[in-house]
């Protein structure tokens, strides 16, 4: 059996070693190491797969959320709301801004924002919303965008775990995760459902004016060189990242379906234990399981934890410290919020392997000992 790996790039990069290396060669001949053709193209071909009039590149998924906020016109001291459990990035971008992160806890069963929760967070100092999609389970976004509209505030999508995926709304229609909100954000770091060879990310919008601002932003605020508009950034997605990106850009819905295949199986042998809460997917969401997360109840998670290494059997805990226990936003007294649902799941989450190639033999492995362990 292959070693098992949280995330297997490398059986990945075998599978298309011959047009990566192809693609890598020859933007190394053209020599246009920023801004080549590539970047372009993959940006055509990414606003076309996601069916958005603008997506604009840069260099990490961090980025793509500081550009975001700063498109927006937002003010220090504005109040943007977000969940606490999720990656720090999320929330980091607002404070490093001198913006007001405000935080909400999570459905306990999607892990994304709390709709009342985001009812009841909001003040007359409120600017923008920023839901997430977190492990590839799109946030409730009908309901989200109706509180949005409803007191007139912006809507930034956090989509770094949940590109490919899509969102159902009551009507029937549907549309690609990251594309509903003003602006959608996504990153392409290696592990991504979409990652490249290095870190990358990208902007959505179907806003024309927000998106010339956002590729000025990106570009130091300028839209003729050396004439700047606005205050920016230097944020810029390299031509091999591109080139790579629109291969896997083209494998990203057989990545889906493939990572789908291994969450049945998972569900499948868990299914009714009563230690153990499988993902739940939501009718409206089309799960693409950037991880695979269970709740444990009365199990000692980290325990579990330790066990799987002690079997080659590697494991993550995503995430131990939530943004309201993080000491980096002592200083706006957020450290003290009450977050019960945020706490109950940052001691009992762990997410198994998840990826591509994950095979039957693997998959068997994994799940045989989890459950030695559960049902000791």
């Amino acid at each position: 059996m292959r070693p098992i790996q949280m995330v297997d790039l490398k059986a990945q990069y075998e599978k298309i070693k011959e047009e990566v290396n192809a693609a890598v060669l020859e933007v190394l001949d053209s020599a246009a190491f920023i801004n080549g053709k590539p970047v372009q193209a993959f940006s055509e071909q990414l606003a076309a797969y996601l069916h958005v009039k603008h997506v604009i590149p840069c260099a990490n998924g961090t980025d793509a959320l500081q550009i975001a906020m700063m498109a927006l016109d937002l003010q220090p001291g504005d109040e943007v709301i977000t969940p606490s459990f999720t990656y720090i990035a999320t929330t980091e971008v607002v404070a490093l801004l001198r913006l007001k992160p405000v935080f909400v806890e999570v459905d306990p069963k999607t892990f994304c924002m709390d709709v009342e929760a985001l009812k009841k967070a909001i003040t007359p100092k409120t600017k923008a919303i920023v839901p997430v999609h977190l492990y590839g389970h799109a946030a409730n976004m009908e309901a989200i965008m109706a509180v949005a509209q409803e007191h007139n505030l912006f809507v930034i999508e956090d989509n770094a775990q949940a590109i490919g995926g899509a969102f159902t709304f009551s009507d029937g229609t549907t549309k690609k995760n990251g594309t509903i909100g003003h602006i959608g954000c996504t990153s392409f770091f290696p592990s991504k459902n979409l990652g490249g060879y290095g870190d990358g990310g990208a902007i959505f919008t179907n806003d024309d004016t927000l998106a010339e601002k956002l590729r000025m932003i990106a570009n130091h605020g300028q839209k003729v060189r050396y004439y700047h508009e606005v205050v920016g950034c230097n944020s810029r997605l390299d031509t091999i990242q591109a080139a790579i990106l629109q291969i896997k850009l083209r494998e990203l819905d057989n990545y889906i379906n493939a990572r789908r295949s291994a969450a049945d199986y998972y569900d499948k042998v868990f299914a009714n234990h009563p230690k153990i809460t499988t993902p739940y997917r939501a009718p409206y969401s089309h799960h693409v399981f950037h991880q695979y997360t269970l709740i444990l109840e009365g199990v000692d998670r980290d325990a579990l934890h330790q066990h799987l290494a002690a079997k080659q059997i590697p494991s993550m805990i995503y995430y131990p410290v939530p943004g309201h226990r993080q000491n980096m936003f002592a200083s706006f007294g957020l450290t003290q919020v009450e977050m019960p649902i945020t706490d109950w799941l940052t001691e009992r989450v762990i997410s198994l392997p998840m990826h591509t190639e994950l095979t039957e033999e693997q998959l068997q492995y994994i799940t045989t000992q989890v459950l030695e362990f559960v049902n000791r």
